[in-house]
């Protein structure tokens, strides 16, 4: 197969092809040359317009499914029309607008998150996805502690964006109401405005600085922040809405593949890779197919972005559905949501 990225087509092939991959978008059938060369309203004979279709098929760029004579865009040739060949449509401002208007109402970041994953979904008709932020990265604004039975402590930690966070840890004996103030009182002294792995940093620091002048309460706030920052694997997720919605395309009706693709959307290992990957790279990015590098996502196309609270990029975003999508579509409804999405998230912080 040609690397795609070292075709090049001239004027007349590059405008068919576009005609072609268009035509196969928006109508869902196999493209004979007597269409392509009506949809491309050029003036060729039929034979030219065949010559051409043979030229890209001996590319790679289309081929023809084994129930019609007509032509279908394969991956290279989704690659080389997104690439190259496509017009992306600005979204209408009111658009915009409401996308603004329904993400602002989300009251913490979770259901923010969710929101943004349902107006995706409900704007593309496919699946939206957007992982949570990460929570490394996360800021302290605030620390407490409270007593429960069997020398165990409540720790509750408020970050950035409004998340709060609970979790028990296990002392060495029983602290009145009026000693986890203090312990409070310490950590939030030194620890506020810090992110998670600052926070773990500091911790170590102070620990050899309280060692070291026997501050025994100092100690004792010390040990138990690090029970709750004790490092561990992080545990990124995301929120999917709309899965139902891939059930609905004509291309993506194979029982067995379906079957698969929600296995590894309940699975999410995968999901989770690609959306890694696109943390790495600025922009919009898109999946064709296989080059996701997973075999469920095969028939999909995953179009991401990521969203950033302007210093650090927080998490990814997206729309899954079948390689057959209206790019010029999504792709502007991802890159809006994304800016917005992060936008609301700096405004909180």
């Amino acid at each position: 197969m040609t690397n795609v990225t070292e075709v090049k087509l001239n004027e007349r092939a590059q405008h068919l092809l576009k005609t072609l991959v268009q035509y196969y978008i928006r109508e869902g059938q196999p493209v004979g040359s007597t269409t392509l060369l009506r949809e491309s309203k050029l003036e060729l004979s039929s034979a030219t317009v065949r010559n051409v279709i043979a030229d890209l098929e001996r590319l790679g760029l289309v081929r023809s499914p084994h129930t019609s004579a007509g032509r279908i865009p394969t991956v290279e040739g989704y690659r080389m029309f997104i690439d190259n060949l496509l017009t992306v449509k600005p979204m209408d401002q009111q658009e915009v607008e409401r996308i603004k208007i329904r993400l602002s109402s989300g009251a913490n970041t979770k259901v923010l998150v969710e929101s943004a994953s349902s107006m995706l979904s409900a704007l593309t008709r496919m699946a939206g996805v957007v992982m949570l932020p990460d929570r490394k990265q996360a800021h302290i604004r605030h620390i407490e502690f409270l007593p429960l039975s069997d020398r165990r402590v409540l720790a509750i930690m408020v970050f950035d964006k409004g998340e709060v966070q609970n979790r028990i840890i296990h002392i060495d004996r029983n602290y009145s109401q009026q000693e986890l103030v203090h312990v409070s009182n310490c950590l939030n002294t030194e620890l506020v405005g810090k992110d998670v792995l600052r926070v773990r940093e500091s911790l170590l620091k102070q620990m050899r600085e309280a060692r070291d002048s026997m501050d025994r309460l100092m100690l004792k706030a010390i040990e138990m922040a690090q029970q709750v920052f004790a490092e561990e694997t992080p545990q990124h997720d995301f929120v999917m809405a709309g899965e139902a919605n891939l059930m609905k395309y004509e291309d993506m009706a194979d029982i067995t593949r379906l079957r698969q693709l929600f296995e590894a959307f309940n699975e999410k290992r995968g999901i989770l890779h690609l959306l890694d990957q696109s943390l790495n790279a600025p922009g919009v990015q898109i999946f064709v197919g296989n080059e996701s590098g997973y075999e469920a996502l095969d028939d999909c196309s995953v179009v991401t972005a990521t969203y950033s609270d302007g210093d650090r990029v927080l998490g990814a975003l997206g729309v899954i559905g079948p390689t057959r999508m209206a790019y010029d579509r999504v792709i502007p409804i991802v890159d809006v949501t994304a800016k917005l999405l992060g936008t609301i998230l700096k405004e909180r912080s």
